[in-house]
């Protein structure tokens, strides 16, 4: 199953649950993407997808400016993983894709 899509994942951090929205799409055989949660949006870049495991990083500023690392695995409309932040501990990812609704513009 592709993985392209609008994915909504849910972080467990020390300072609590942070939600975000993962747009993945295949550009000229590559896959590419944008996250946006807490007010911002930031482009995904190192996605790789081998096998069942996805990778990517980003770069957010808030609420605090770091440079995150994500590795998950997907198993059809969920995924499951981590992101980690330099040196501070992983946290836990989860998500689940969107379905596209049918006959939502009638």
């Amino acid at each position: 199953m592709p993985v392209e899509g609008i994915w909504d994942l849910t972080m467990s951090t020390p300072i609590g649950k942070i939600k975000a929205v993962a747009t993945l799409r295949r550009e000229d055989g590559v896959l590419t993407g944008t996250a946006h949660g807490s007010g911002e949006e930031v482009p995904l870049s190192d996605v790789v997808l081998d096998g069942d495991r996805l990778t990517w990083k980003q770069a957010i500023t808030k609420p605090l400016r770091l440079n995150l690392a994500f590795a998950v695995t997907i198993d059809g409309d969920t995924l499951t993983g981590t992101s980690k932040a330099g040196r501070l501990p992983a946290s836990k990812v989860t998500g689940e894709r969107r379905i596209a609704e049918v006959g939502a513009d009638n």
